[in-house]
């Protein structure tokens, strides 16, 4: 009986468009989300890469939904259906704004809701202020002494941030982060920026800095005008889009700010307050991208008015490391949740809050770390020749490798050649000549044994050379590695070398 054949699988199982972070990132044209047979279907894409994505309720492993196109629809069914599994949607524009979040939100507890809100103007809020900038103070700190290498900086912002301590209110701390804001990025602004040799004929002079942080289209750091303030607007719309959804799943409300950014149409400020010490950690990860590998002008695109663009492909990569602003974020917001709870009523302080984002409590009762610690993913590494995508420790791929290979032998050989010609260089080979010319002289053949023929040498010991390194040739007998090495590949050297050439091959008579 004839075996069955195997059962053919859908494709959607064989390899799956989200990554290991749980990410999925929408871009082009015409996007649809919609349900089909209770699966989630899913099109987007431009032209010949236009995709087709279906997901099942299980085994799908998506935790962010990231749209950055503003061409397409999500149906009713399909933002409830990434509701029920846990996940999140996220809507954002690749100049680094938030256009909208949905996620999971926990039940609303009324007192931290009124707790929250008598924060502001209170010793409460005014402690929770002091410790979310003293922690972004001292990450800039840590930063600007270490990978800026700008010690004036780091203690320019280490006597602000010791005087934070005698800060009497929201408007003094402000003004302590903005100083150090000034100084520190000071420290970025002349950084280099690398880019392949392809590309550096190709961009304006202004990307090949990191420039101001200030933007003269915005006046802020909106519209940035150069590549590095472009991928950090974009990442910290991401980390904007975490906080919001930590805020909103520990019953916080995301528009009741501390008082660090004033209340102002269409902003949460809490959200801005809660994000400021994660801050720094982005711009870290930025700052050991960009010294490392090159970016890539396919990447970045200039509109008429000098605003740098994200491309979406590198808007896919960036959106890859938000689950990590998250992890990081989730700490801080559990800190304000869980002080402001304190300020409740005794029988319901006594009572821990619940850590949901962190699962802390639950760590801390089974003897584990508070807290695990969180690496950001590593840049993709780019050829510096031509900014293809390349693995590995190189620092090029292999058809530059060859280039630059090649180039690096002309230019030796040049370098080779007028050395060759100096009158010490000639002096010394004049010398080598003598010694030779002098060994061949005294040199007797009837010392030669009988049995060491020129038919010998030919048949027998010059193929054995054939094993033998250049360098142990060399030593044997006293001649350079290049002679050597026209004897390995079957040049026959004078007869007094013979015996000694035979003895390294190993035969005797």
């Amino acid at each position: 009986m004839a075996a069955s054949p195997n059962v053919t699988h859908s494709t959607a199982f064989r390899k799956s468009p989200i990554n290991k972070t749980g990410v999925l990132t929408l871009y082009g044209f015409g996007i649809r989300v919609r349900m089909q047979s209770g699966h989630l279907e899913i099109e987007d894409g431009i032209g010949p890469d236009r995709r087709k994505i279906r997901l099942a309720r299980v085994g799908h492993g998506l935790k962010r939904l990231v749209c950055i196109s503003e061409d397409g629809f999500t149906t009713l069914s399909a933002l409830k259906w990434i509701s029920d599994v846990g996940a999140s949607f996220v809507m954002l524009n690749r100049n680094g704004k938030v256009v909208f979040v949905t996620g999971p939100t926990a039940p609303s507890d009324a007192r931290l809701r009124r707790a929250q809100a008598l924060a502001l103007g209170s010793a409460v809020g005014l402690e929770i202020s002091r410790k979310l900038i003293d922690a972004k103070l001292d990450a800039q700190e840590r930063l600007a002494n270490g990978a800026l290498n700008d010690p004036m900086a780091a203690q320019e912002i280490a006597a602000l941030r010791n005087r934070l301590i005698t800060a009497e209110n929201i408007e003094s701390i402000r003004l302590l982060e903005g100083h150090a804001a000034g100084a520190y990025f000071a420290a970025f602004r002349d950084i280099t920026i690398l880019w392949p040799r392809a590309d550096a004929r190709r961009i304006p002079d202004h990307w090949r800095t990191v420039g101001s942080r200030r933007s003269p289209l915005s006046g802020g750091p909106r519209l940035a005008i150069t590549p590095v303030h472009a991928i950090l607007n974009y990442c910290f719309a991401l980390l904007e889009s975490e906080t919001r959804l930590a805020l909103n799943s520990l019953g916080l409300d995301a528009g009741l700010g501390l008082g660090l950014h004033t209340d102002t149409p269409n902003r949460d400020s809490l959200v801005f307050d809660v994000l400021e010490p994660i801050r720094p950690e982005i711009e870290g990860w930025v700052l050991h991208w960009i010294k490392r590998e090159p970016l890539r002008r396919s990447d970045f695109f200039e509109t008429s008015n000098g605003n740098c663009r994200l491309m979406s492909h590198l808007c896919v990569r960036l959106s890859e490391t938000a689950p990590v602003w998250g992890k990081l974020v989730a700490p801080w917001a559990e800190y304000v949740a869980r002080t402001l709870w304190d300020t409740t009523s005794p029988s319901r302080s006594q009572r821990r809050i619940s850590t949901p984002l962190t699962q802390q409590n639950r760590r801390v009762a089974k003897g584990r770390p508070a807290f695990a610690e969180i690496k950001a993913a590593k840049p993709e590494r780019v050829c510096r020749g031509c900014g293809k995508t390349i693995k590995g420790d190189s620092a090029n791929c292999k058809p530059c490798d060859l280039e630059i290979a090649t180039k690096r032998l002309v230019e030796v050989a040049r370098a080779g050649r007028i050395a060759g010609h100096t009158p010490e260089a000639i002096a010394k080979e004049a010398a080598t000549h003598r010694k030779h010319a002098k060994a061949r002289a005294a040199w007797n053949p009837a010392e030669q044994p009988a049995w060491l023929t020129e038919q010998v040498f030919s048949e027998k010991i010059q193929p054995a050379l054939a094993q033998a390194s250049a360098t142990a040739i060399a030593k044997r007998i006293g001649v350079s590695r290049w002679y050597a090495g026209r004897i390995r590949e079957g040049y026959r050297p004078h007869p007094r070398h013979w015996l000694a050439l035979a003895q390294l091959a190993g035969i005797e008579w």
